[in-house]
């Protein structure tokens, strides 16, 4: 998403956090900017702070006994600082009394004010999740996105290549749909990304001779998955039988690593022929990608043996 609204924010969090929006309902067109977020101050959100202020302002208890410690020309200065930042909202915890000139101060200057009556702790951790969840960098990949033994695997390859046939056979295996031909991914951590699918293609498989099915319907419930995590891609590729060989992918396979967003992903390439079960060649790729990942290689194992067999062998 390029920018969330105060708006956006409050519809999609008012339900969890029992919001109820008392003033500035004119300030629903303040943003939060993505580009802000890589920076560490100032933060999303968080407790009150007039020094390096958040985006969203929680006022709890300690913070409102801090206003009333004031004296008047104090007080009327720091509700001052506070809306001078535009804060994209204000928000006042467990239902407490909206101070009279708080109220008005964010009604004059549009400044969008809540109520909740969760707890300061429960907003600024549900809060923290949401906004970073929806500002997270995103981008779209060709490919269908896969639960295959129970990680995330991205098929990719050219037009005609059998993607959605591979996924269709992989389906009737027992594993399960996350996403066909465009499935989209957020990074949530730095080595995280999230793949899942676009409302309108949910359930949904085109196969080439077929037309779109609907694999909820078609295999049921457990068949399809709303998200997963991006582990592996395997990428079907046409096999050219003139090719000349590299010897040493035939030990460890054609495997590399493919960039999404700025993360380094696993990449198997397996040639497509005639004749080949690519849905097997697909299963055995994700189990010994899971191999590899807890420190089995049984190529480097083979060459270990190897080299200590030569090693036996009397010098010449």
């Amino acid at each position: 998403m390029e920018r969330l609204s105060a708006r956006q924010l409050f519809d999609a969090v008012s339900e969890r956090m029992a919001l109820r929006w008392v003033a500035g309902m004119r300030g629903e067109n303040r943003t939060f900017d993505p580009g802000t977020t890589q920076q560490r101050r100032p933060s999303l959100v968080g407790y009150l702070n007039i020094i390096y202020p958040n985006k969203v302002q929680i006022i709890g208890t300690e913070e409102l006994n801090y206003l009333d410690g004031l004296d008047s020309r104090q007080r009327w200065e720091t509700v001052e600082k506070i809306i001078a930042y535009q804060p994209t909202a204000v928000l006042v915890t467990k239902d407490q009394p909206i101070p009279a000139d708080l109220r008005q101060a964010a009604e004059e200057s549009q400044t969008p004010l809540w109520i909740s009556p969760k707890r300061g702790h429960e907003l600024l951790t549900y809060l923290q999740y949401h906004l970073a969840r929806e500002l997270a960098r995103q981008v779209t990949l060709h490919g269908v996105l896969m639960e295959v033994y129970s990680i995330g695997v991205l098929i990719t390859g050219e037009s005609g290549t059998g993607k959605s046939e591979l996924a269709l056979e992989l389906i009737t295996r027992g594993h399960r749909l996350v996403a066909d031909d465009a499935p989209e991914f957020t990074l949530i951590a730095p080595d995280v990304i999230d793949g899942n699918c676009p409302d309108m293609l949910r359930d949904l498989l085109e196969v080439r001779g077929l037309g779109v099915l609907n694999v909820r319907e078609m295999f049921g419930q457990t068949a399809v998955k709303p998200s997963k995590y991006l582990r592996l891609i395997v990428h079907l590729k046409p096999q050219k039988l003139d090719a000349p060989g590299d010897g040493m992918a035939r030990l460890t396979g054609d495997v590399g690593y493919r960039e999404v967003l700025d993360v380094q992903i696993p990449c198997i390439t397996i040639p497509v022929a005639p004749g080949r079960n690519i849905a097997v060649l697909a299963e055995a790729a994700v189990r010994s990608h899971m191999l590899k990942s807890k420190g089995f290689d049984p190529a480097q194992t083979f060459i270990d043996r190897q080299a200590h067999q030569l090693r036996r062998l009397p010098p010449w």
